[in-house]
């Protein structure tokens, strides 16, 4: 009867534990092949999480970039405006005086924005630098661009419609503007389509790793019923030998 005692020996109760955590796999002696994939397909899922909050800041600081941008091409409009204004014989000294002290307050406004243009205290439009954003946590990477939006670098800083002046200077500037606002753009659709890959990634991952748990609690369920089935078959022959026994003694008296 040996082998009915190895019948009764199994003894394993990881399947109740497997079924009672959902299918997740908590130790290698369970299934080391299992974990290693569950554990890779978290860390993936992690590392997208983690570049998804980065995307979502680089876009913020996009965004901020881009609305300051807006701001001082609407300032070199408002100058151009009024050298076109200046750019008048009849006008009086006093006149064009009136005209250049507005494009001064521009000019300053220009530079006010410029500088006061930040976002987690790193200056977006002083200096031209580019900014690398971790998307994922395999190396993948987005950029954003930081500009120079200064009058130094527009080359506007002496523009001055009481003297001779080269209104092209200020075509210039908003072609200047303009290009960075281009480039904030790409940048900006870049970012949204990391954001969107990133999205997509971690559902599929999440949905595979809930497939796997779903499949591991339904093969422990159905171990669980395997070794009740067993251990039942098991009581009856115990049962059954007991029942020979008793025959066989009462046998022996008769």
């Amino acid at each position: 009867m040996s082998s009915i005692s190895s019948v009764g020996g199994y003894s394993d109760n990881s399947a109740y534990a497997t079924i009672a955590r959902g299918g997740t796999i908590n130790k290698a002696s369970e299934d080391a092949a299992g974990l290693a994939i569950q554990e890779k397909t978290k860390s993936q899922v992690n590392g997208l999480d983690a570049g998804s909050e980065n995307l979502t800041s680089a876009k913020s600081a996009l965004n901020v970039e881009e609305g300051a941008m807006a701001g001082i091409e609407d300032y070199l409009q408002s100058i151009k405006e009024l050298s076109v204004k200046a750019a008048n014989g009849t006008l009086s000294d006093d006149d064009k005086q009136s005209i250049q002290a507005q494009i001064k307050e521009y000019l300053d406004g220009i530079n006010e924005t410029a500088k006061g243009t930040t976002f987690n205290e790193k200056e977006l439009l002083t200096k031209e630098d580019s900014l690398e954003v971790a998307s994922d946590g395999n190396g993948s990477s987005e950029k954003v661009s930081t500009f120079n939006a200064t009058t130094d670098a527009l080359g506007i800083t002496d523009y001055d419609v009481t003297k001779d002046f080269d209104m092209s200077k200020i075509d210039d500037a908003i072609d200047k503007i303009s290009s960075m606002r281009s480039t904030t753009g790409s940048e900006t659709n870049g970012v949204d389509h990391a954001l969107t890959y990133n999205s997509h990634a971690a559902m599929e991952l999440n949905g595979y790793q809930m497939d796997k748990e779903e499949d591991n609690a339904v093969e422990a369920y159905q171990e669980m019923k395997t070794k009740q089935a067993l251990d039942s078959y098991q009581n009856i022959l115990q049962k059954q030998q007991m029942e020979d026994k008793q025959a066989q003694s009462m046998a022996l008296f008769a």
